[in-house]
């Protein structure tokens, strides 16, 4: 599961933070969600799911929604937003899996009409240059098609 911010908007003293949250299921399901943060109140605004979902289990993703969800929108105490570093990286393995991941999250942006560097520096926390790097990287362990023909 992953959780981002996509976007905020401030709007009479308060702020309303959009976020995208992901479900990826091991035999190819998934779900995407639109959560909004307004004040202490979280909703969910949108819901796509392949494939589609039922209402039961409409009612079981919002049990397996909550906690992520909140561990991910709501702002921590002040005193652990000073611990935290300012540059933290989510954690991201090394090597090959590394390559896999990368792979994955710039074959699913490009499926959604999404900038796939974009993603990956979102996924990884690292720059546009080392986001590249790994993209080629992964390119070379062949996750992905060669970019141009070699001659």
């Amino acid at each position: 599961m992953s959780v981002r911010q996509t976007w905020a908007v401030r709007e009479d003293g308060g702020t309303a933070s959009w976020f995208d949250v992901r479900l990826t299921f091991t035999d190819g399901a998934r779900v995407e969600a639109l959560a909004v943060l307004c004040g202490h109140v979280l909703m969910i605004e949108d819901v796509r799911a392949e494939p589609p979902l039922s209402l039961d289990d409409l009612a079981a993703l919002a049990e397996w929604l909550e906690s992520p969800l909140f561990e991910a929108c709501v702002p921590a105490p002040a005193g652990a937003a000073r611990v935290a570093s300012r540059r933290a990286r989510p954690a991201w393995p090394r090597g090959r899996e590394s390559c896999r991941l990368v792979a994955q999250e710039y074959r699913a942006a490009r499926a959604e009409g999404a900038d796939p560097v974009l993603a990956v520096m979102d996924a990884t926390g690292h720059g546009r240059r080392k986001s590249l790097r790994l993209i080629g990287q992964a390119r070379d362990e062949g996750f992905l098609a060669p970019r141009r023909a070699r001659r």
